[in-house]
């Protein structure tokens, strides 16, 4: 697997590597959400890419290889826009931010680079296969994790300011979690049901509940960001 990603040919430069790899994985996606995953090919995703086959079987060797290294590079991307939302919340070092901190790391669920019909199709695509196919399930896994420590701990940090009655934090950090998943699964399936600055909301007004004290904030801190988001 490493070898694939590290890979190059001889005389061409890292960055012409790191180019042509990303050009063939962005192919790869394509094809995927264009195909499905038992449609796409190495010659497919190479002629998306605009490159030789023999380049494709140079850097992933095989098919399943690729689609490996597809999933892998759009979780890192994934977790690559969670993590900078965590980075740029305002008053991260404050304790009394908890549920500040917490809000940007769920919706990033919802932004735009992440919440878009090619990658709701590309989840749809391999979680149909993750069952069956353990390497699938095994990156899955592997960066599932990573984030669902986040929220855990960022739910831990915020404990205190559960105010609705019955709610634990790792109920929090399921029910979060498995309502943006579930919004994905709708775009995926009914687009037009319902609008992501709409799914925004609805998220909010949940974390108000469980968190009134910070219900203004909350409500606030989403209209901003649906109204920063039209504006773009």
């Amino acid at each position: 697997m490493a070898e694939a990603r590290l890979g190059r040919p001889p005389g061409k430069s890292e960055k012409n590597t790191a180019r042509r790899r990303c050009q063939l994985l962005e192919a790869a996606i394509d094809c995927i959400v264009e195909y499905g995953l038992s449609g796409t090919t190495l010659a497919k995703v190479s002629k998306a890419a605009g490159l030789s086959q023999g380049m494709a079987v140079f850097y992933f060797k095989t098919k399943e290889l690729l689609l490996e290294e597809t999933l892998r590079y759009h979780y890192e991307s994934y977790q690559s826009v969670w993590q900078q939302a965590l980075a740029e919340t305002p008053g991260k070092e404050k304790a009394a931010s908890a549920v500040e901190r917490l809000l940007p790391f769920v919706m990033a669920d919802l932004h735009p680079e992440i919440c878009n019909p090619r990658n709701v199709a590309l989840w749809a695509s391999f979680w149909g296969e993750a069952g069956a196919r353990p390497r699938f399930a095994a990156i899955c896994d592997e960066f599932d994790t990573v984030r669902n420590d986040k929220m855990l701990e960022l739910c831990q940090a915020a404990e205190d300011s559960i105010g609705a009655p019955g709610w634990t934090v790792q109920e929090i950090v399921d029910t979060l979690d498995n309502i943006t998943d579930g919004l994905w699964v709708r775009f995926h399936i009914s687009p037009d049901s319902m609008t992501v600055a709409e799914s925004r909301l609805l998220i909010a007004r949940l974390m108000a509940t469980v968190f009134p004290r910070h219900e203004a904030v909350i409500l606030a801190r989403v209209e901003k960001i649906n109204s920063d988001l039209e504006a773009v």
